[in-house]
């Protein structure tokens, strides 16, 4: 059984680009390391969208993840880099991460918005765009693997 976190986040405007990349990979290197951390995905998208997928033993894993380190220090950033923001959890049976099209619906049936400060029209209304992976993606795996 595997506890699954997806977030959808946009980047409002170049001059928050740089900080929020540096960020990502470095909260994405402290979830690798965290205890419990099965796996995941990330992608950028145009329009300076980013995804994540991260699949955990259990919400407890991935709670202990999100209030330490690096992510927590740059979670309160995002209310300024993004305009828009949304997040989704659920818990399945396997523990493989799912597909993109699979965090997307879900994203869209279960999701909800996270706040930002300068909401979009389309994070205002809602509206969430099917994921369209590219060049910039790629898999997170545990520290530990081979």
């Amino acid at each position: 059984m595997a506890f699954v976190s997806v977030t959808r986040l946009r980047v409002r405007s170049f001059v928050y680009l740089p900080q929020f990349v540096v960020q990502s990979l470095r909260s994405a290197r402290q979830a690798q390391r965290s205890p419990g951390f099965l796996g995941g995905r990330l992608m950028r998208e145009a329009g300076n969208v980013f995804w994540t997928i991260t699949a955990w033993q259990d919400d407890a894993a991935m709670n202990s993840y999100r209030t330490q380190g690096v992510h927590r220090s740059v979670m309160p950033r995002l209310l300024v880099w993004c305009d828009e923001a949304s997040v989704a959890h659920w818990t399945q049976e396997l523990v493989d991460v799912p597909s993109w099209q699979e965090a997307h619906r879900r994203m869209v049936e279960q999701g909800r918005p996270s706040k930002v400060n300068h909401p979009s029209p389309a994070h205002l209304a809602r509206q969430i765009p099917a994921p369209r992976p590219g060049r910039f993606s790629g898999p997170l795996r545990p520290a530990n693997s081979p």
